[in-house]
């Protein structure tokens, strides 16, 4: 089963989180009951969400519930030992229709490949919002699932990267060595 869009729906009552340890790095994951809503970057905290949390998730009740993440979790897992190239489940996401627009255009990225910020803004047929496609990539709140860090300026270069332009440049180091393997 590929990733599925949660449909639209009211805020939840409860969000699930844990904390995946991934080499020197720590990730937060949550979801609620609806698909994953967050995944962390690198130097994340939990406490960096609560403004985020607060916008569009004001009454919601957080709990500490690995059970509830384990299929996220350990799909994260798989990827970062390289024996993972897609996820499955759904996504809640939460965003404005134009962003939403841009991060389904971002599941269509093929592991291993990269395409400019010129590149999505034709797949979501609007050449002209080149600049609002980094502006929704940075809104992006589940990446790595939602590849964003295989977004690339549009001369090849790796430009912007919430996580850093190390995280950014480790993941797409990543998928190229393991595409070697599995192609």
């Amino acid at each position: 089963m590929p990733l599925e869009i949660a449909p639209h729906h009211e805020s939840p009552d409860m969000v699930y989180w844990d904390v995946l340890q991934v080499r020197s790095w720590t990730l937060y994951v949550a979801a609620t009951p609806f698909g994953l809503c967050r995944v962390t970057l690198p130097g994340e905290s939990l406490d960096d969400d609560v403004k985020w949390r607060m916008r569009f998730m004001p009454s919601a009740q957080w709990r500490h519930d690995p059970g509830a993440l384990e299929t996220f979790t350990q799909q994260l897992s798989e990827y970062f030992t390289g024996t993972r190239q897609d996820f499955f489940g759904t996504l809640d996401l939460y965003g404005t229709p134009f962003q939403r627009a841009v991060w389904q255009a971002l599941l269509t990225i093929p592991y291993g490949e990269t395409r400019s910020y010129q590149d999505v803004a034709q797949m979501i047929h609007d050449p002209k919002a080149v600049r609002a496609v980094g502006g929704a990539n940075h809104a992006n709140r589940i990446p790595i699932i939602i590849p964003c860090h295989r977004v690339i300026g549009k001369q090849g270069d790796l430009v912007g990267y919430g996580g850093g332009l190390e995280v950014k440049q480790a993941l797409l180091k990543l998928e190229q060595q393991t595409r070697r393997i599995f192609c």
